[in-house]
């Protein structure tokens, strides 16, 4: 009691210490078990339809509004300059995560064809959503060690926010090229019995598929420029998958970038005498809603529990992923943090700024990616994943996070 009770370095003692950590996570854990509640069928207030209504007004009204108020009233093109490790930690993230993910699956090896699939979900963490309801829950607690709540939540949500641009980067051309379906077309095959299709001698050498035909050779000789270079630009846009990278939330950051970057036009609007403030403060006025809609829709998922995913990929890859993801990628991100910060390449006494580093190696699978192994045809599988390591990350991110504090403070 005496070890637990006695004040270590920053003033705080070990039990101040566990319960400041712990705290911003049995909150997020109140809120989601209110909105398993809501959605169960005793209450049945949540339904599916209402959750699917919720997660699109968060997405794309909600999510964007806390990014583009937060990440503008904080950036500046000095800040700018000195933040750039956060986007480099990003893909260092997915590296070393994809590198721990790759060592897992050839030790647990995962039933075919969920090789892929079981990097993915241990490489790729969640960078956005769940650090910004984090950040949130910590800063309203008083005794934080990381000042006023105003200012705690202002560069928490900046520094979170201006990583997440680069996350949907890597989300949808990464993720997507590494969850393309295997050579049967689907997911749905079963050892022993793969039928892999062969094609018809007899047959058109295309094949009766259009979707064979390569895009930029249905032109012929006679067609105009005109047509070659809308073909070239449909064929970029749809390799590069713009549509799905620029989404509301990553246009609300480059606008704040911008806007925030140029003297005259912060000054028009992030500033509190500016003439067009009225429009930030709506934005953060509705930002705040978006933590506790989000924990309700995530609370309100869980209520069908992991669903037909599990049995797909079995106890033995579940488990692995579960392990990997949450601790095993978390001591090799402290790793990383450590030797950046050893380099002088982090801003001086920025405790908050190494915080959200960390936050970055040790949060659950990304819900984002879900949504790619949706598209691709693996959503129970990743819908099962996702349900679990939300599950067991509600400890393992109080055991981290204790331990962040104790090494920053």
């Amino acid at each position: 009691m005496e070890l637990l009770l006695q004040p270590q370095q920053g003033g705080e003692s070990l039990m101040g210490t566990i319960r400041i950590a712990v705290l911003p996570i049995a909150k997020v854990f109140t809120i989601c078990f209110m909105g398993f509640l809501m959605a169960s069928k005793y209450v049945n207030i949540l339904p599916a339809n209402g959750r699917k209504l919720l997660d699109g007004l968060v997405f794309s009204l909600l999510l964007p509004c806390l990014m583009f108020s937060q990440l503008g009233q904080a950036i500046t093109f000095e800040k700018l300059l000195q933040w750039w490790f956060i986007p480099v930690n990003v893909v260092i993230a997915t590296i070393s995560g994809s590198i721990i993910g790759l060592i897992v699956a050839t030790i647990v090896r995962p039933p075919y064809p969920y090789f892929k699939f079981t990097i993915i979900q241990i490489g790729i963490g969640n960078i956005g959503n769940v650090p910004l309801v984090l950040i949130a829950a910590l800063c309203r607690d008083k005794e934080n060690p990381f000042g006023d709540y105003e200012k705690c939540s202002r560069d928490g949500n900046a520094y979170i926010s201006f990583g997440q641009w680069v996350g949907a980067i890597v989300v949808y051309t990464y993720v997507f090229h590494m969850l393309a379906p295997p050579r049967e077309g689907t997911f749905d095959v079963e050892d022993g019995n793969i039928h892999i299709k062969t094609p018809n001698k007899d047959s058109h050498p295309m094949g009766s598929s259009t979707e064979k035909v390569p895009l930029l050779t249905t032109a012929g000789p006679s067609a105009s420029t005109e047509e070659k270079s809308k073909s070239f630009f449909k064929f970029l846009y749809e390799k590069l998958k713009l549509k799905q990278i620029i989404q509301p939330p990553i246009i609300a950051s480059i606008l704040a970038i911008i806007i925030g970057c140029v003297p005259v036009l912060r000054r028009q609007i992030f500033t509190s005498d500016a003439p067009f403030y009225f429009f930030t403060d709506s934005c953060l006025i509705l930002g705040d809603a978006m933590i506790p809609c989000i924990l309700l829709a995530l609370g309100g998922n869980l209520v069908n529990g992991p669903g037909t995913g599990s049995a797909k990929l079995g106890l033995k890859t579940t488990a692995a992923i579960i392990f990997g993801r949450l601790l095993l990628v978390p001591p090799t991100g402290l790793s990383i943090v450590m030797l950046a910060d050893k380099l002088g390449f982090l801003p001086t006494d920025d405790k908050m700024f190494r915080f959200v580093l960390l936050l970055q190696h040790t949060m659950p699978t990304s819900v984002l990616s879900g949504a790619v192994a949706n598209l691709r045809g693996c959503g129970k599988e990743a819908a099962s994943i996702l349900f679990w390591v939300h599950i067991f990350a509600v400890f393992s991110m109080a055991g981290w996070i204790t331990l962040y504090l104790n090494i920053l403070f």
